[in-house]
């Protein structure tokens, strides 16, 4: 099966019940989880994960009255998980065996019992389950994701020790491994066979929101940070308000941003917020791609509409895309990816547009000028980096007429962006000591002090002295070392925060093909990012 094939159109989901919400409670006393279970509740879950293996002094007839007892708030998948398997009980079977046991005759809604000892487990309960209760076999593969047609074997293993719901969870050593997941999902739903498929590891997190896109019978949200039952799993506020999973179905477009790291982004908090209030059907997620080319080929299909790219993707875009913006090929970097109805990516060029206005519209703000003339014209303008970001900000400060500068921490680097744009280029430990001329304006478009290195900074204060304008591409934090540094020698300062906000503007409208909300994403930002 071709890496293009691996993921299906959302058409091949039948219908089906909305994937529920489980929240694990992983506390160590039986009255403290019982009260995780009612806060999950009150948060809008659907269901509670009992970890027994979590729990000091586990005694089964003392602490499974306080955990199961009636009326519950709450749907309750009893789990104790041994070690082994990824859990923290290190017995014998058998005491794991009679607590499940004496938790199905208490009414458990659902156990939890591995495929490893499935069958020994079948023996025991025969025709003791209740009816109430459904039996989930596990496997949890904490290495890596099979093909998809040794996964596909593996649903018929699970099936055949008589398992109600068939649960399977790897780990992806890259994001296509999740294509293989989703393919699996279809397929049961198409056989209607109910799984719960997910993916391990940050580079799995899509599996755990886009689920219910293709069918899966449920997914995992902690109750807040910290409180994990495993790595990368969001909490079940953030799959509820931020990534509005409950109306994430068969048809939902599947947008997202693209990067390495990707984790801090806030993009999606920003673009699903401005989804909904447009009302479109479609959901953004963050996507932490080793290599561009194989993420395109494998999410190929129309189902996934778009992309926002940044650090370190931005320049093979421009190579991955099947046609490029006249601007976006000029810079060679390309920071959002539209796949149109024929197939074809289109890659464009919005961080440019974002990131000068802001310097402008800061200088303005600050020195009033001719607004008919660019406050950058005739200005020394050093950009400090030679990625894509880099690239954007020497080409749109060209553009205006500033005389450009690029420095780098390898110096070829700089020279290469500086050879393209007609710009003498520095090494950083060069642009120390770099001050021809007083009331110069610094971009720095690095990572270089972004969470969590946040006291690192690209130039030292000495050296900020000699700039009357400061922008700093990096917005976490809003206020980065460098900013904070060039404020105390009197320099103008230009959040990234500001670029942030405009280029995520341009992105909207190439996705929607509708005017950005303006008002409302600053809103979001402000109140909700900020």
């Amino acid at each position: 099966m071709s890496a293009s094939a691996m993921v299906p159109p959302a058409a091949a989901v039948v219908a089906r019940t909305r994937t529920l919400l489980c929240v694990p409670a992983t506390a160590r006393a039986p009255r403290e989880m019982a009260a995780e279970v009612a806060a999950a509740a009150a948060l809008g879950a659907d269901v509670a994960e009992l970890r027994l293996d979590r729990l000091s002094c586990f005694a089964p007839r003392r602490d499974l009255p306080v955990l199961l007892a009636q009326p519950r708030q709450l749907p309750a998948i009893v789990t104790y998980r041994p070690k082994w398997e990824g859990g923290e009980y290190e017995g014998d079977d058998e005491p794991r065996f009679e607590a499940l046991l004496l938790a199905m005759e208490m009414g458990a809604e659902y156990v939890d019992i591995e495929l490893k000892v499935a069958d020994k487990f079948m023996k025991l309960i025969s025709e003791k389950k209740p009816e109430t209760c459904k039996l989930i076999v596990s496997s949890h593969n904490f290495e890596n994701t099979p093909s998809a047609e040794e996964l596909g074997n593996l649903v018929a293993q699970i099936q055949a020790t008589g398992a109600d719901i068939v649960k399977i969870a790897t780990t992806a050593t890259e994001i296509v491994d999740v294509a293989k997941m989703f393919q699996i999902l279809v397929h049961c739903q198409e056989k209607q066979v109910p799984i719960i498929g997910l993916v391990m590891s940050d580079r799995g997190f899509i599996s755990r929101v886009l689920c219910p896109k293709f069918g899966g019978y449920l997914t995992f949200g902690s109750l807040e940070k910290g409180k994990e039952s495993v790595p990368a799993q969001p909490t079940v506020t953030d799959l509820i308000n931020v990534y509005n999973i409950r109306q994430i179905g068969p048809d939902t477009k599947v947008y997202g941003i693209i990067g390495k790291p990707v984790g801090h982004s806030k993009s999606p908090i920003l673009h699903n917020e401005a989804f909904r209030s447009v009302r479109l059907n479609a959901v953004y997620v963050p996507f932490l791609v080793d290599d561009l080319a194989n993420f395109l080929s494998t999410y190929s299909s129309s189902d996934f509409a778009g992309f926002s790219c940044t650090i370190p993707h931005k320049e093979a875009a421009v190579r991955c895309c099947d046609e490029v913006d006249p601007i976006a090929k000029d810079i060679g970097a390309v920071n959002t990816i539209i796949r149109k109805p024929d197939g074809k990516l289109v890659g464009y060029n919005t961080d440019y547009v974002g990131a000068i206005s802001a310097i402008e519209d800061g200088i303005r703000a600050s020195q009033p000028t001719d607004t008919a003339i660019s406050p950058l014209a005739g200005r020394l303008f050093v950009v400090i980096g030679a990625g894509g970001a880099g690239k954007a900000l020497a080409y749109g400060a060209k553009e205006k007429g500033a005389r450009v500068v690029i420095a780098n921490r390898t110096f070829a680097r700089a020279q290469e962006l500086g050879n393209l744009i007609g710009a003498p280029a520095l090494s950083l430990a060069e642009l120390e000591n770099y001050h021809p001329e007083e009331g110069m304006i610094l971009a720095n478009t690095t990572a270089i002090g972004m969470h969590p290195n946040v006291n690192e900074t690209p130039l030292s204060k000495q050296a900020l002295k000699s700039y009357a304008v400061v922008f700093d591409a990096v917005y976490t934090p809003i206020e980065t070392r460098l900013l904070r540094e060039a404020a105390e020698c009197g320099a103008t300062v230009v959040s990234g925060l500001e670029m942030f906000i405009r280029q995520a503007m341009g992105q909207f409208e190439h996705f929607t093909g509708m005017p950005a909300p303006d008002s409302l994403m600053r809103d979001i930002v402000l109140t909700k990012i900020q």
